[in-house]
């Protein structure tokens, strides 16, 4: 998957499930689009996991900084 911003990610991801959930795509096509689904949910799950990281780290410099002053 190219690399992709996770706001892209699920505005397809919202798209996929919109054809999904139309229904007037054919099985071949519906598993297409779910397997596309799959791998962008978890692309964005990924995404959030690392910001969760990313300010539990900051938090967690922040009270080191406050303690040590």
């Amino acid at each position: 998957m190219k690399k992709l911003t996770f706001e892209d990610a699920l505005q397809q991801l919202q798209q996929t499930v919109e054809k999904l959930e139309h229904g007037d795509v054919t099985l071949n096509e519906s598993l297409k689009l779910y397997e596309k689904g799959t791998r962008l949910s978890a692309y964005c799950a990924d995404c959030l996991k690392k910001a969760q990281q990313k300010i539990t780290e900051l938090e967690s410099d922040e009270n080191d900084t406050e303690a040590t002053e």
